[in-house]
């Protein structure tokens, strides 16, 4: 649910440089190819990690969850990913101006930025997995 506000806010968000903007399933059936629009981003879970219960014979666990948004930048004036290394820039701070300090409807925390890193870099394009965390409590009570 999350990762689908991700996207519908990714997608919504005005001045958006992404030619396209899907979720995991998309991303893994790229395998060694490129998007078919550049800039791309694709949004998935990353990681989840509860706490201990703060119940006895009920449920109350924090849920925290780290979101990965994979950027990819083409730029062809060079092979060698030098300039979509300098167009990734932009694109994070769009993706970041996006999620930091915002609340998805189906979390009970804020977005905040975990950090960055470059995951690849082939073909004139660079894949940059930036890292968000999110929260949500888990309970046993209906809503």
């Amino acid at each position: 649910m999350i990762v689908a506000e991700i996207i519908e806010r990714l997608r919504a968000r005005t001045g958006s440089p992404f030619g396209l903007i899907e979720g995991a399933a998309e991303l893994a059936s790229l395998g060694n190819a490129q998007p078919t629009a550049l800039p791309a981003a694709y949004v998935y879970t990353a990681e989840e990690a509860a706490e201990p219960n703060d119940r006895i014979g009920a449920v109350l666990q924090r849920l925290e969850i780290d979101i990965a948004v994979v950027v990819i930048a083409g730029n062809v004036s060079d092979a060698t990913g030098a300039a979509a290394a300098s167009d990734i820039e932009s694109l994070k701070r769009f993706v970041r101006s996006a999620l930091v300090g915002w609340e998805p409807p189906a979390a009970d925390d804020i977005v905040t930025n975990v950090g960055a890193r470059i995951v690849r870099v082939r073909d004139g394009a660079v894949w940059c997995e930036m890292t968000f965390a999110t929260a949500l409590y888990e309970t046993d009570e209906e809503a």
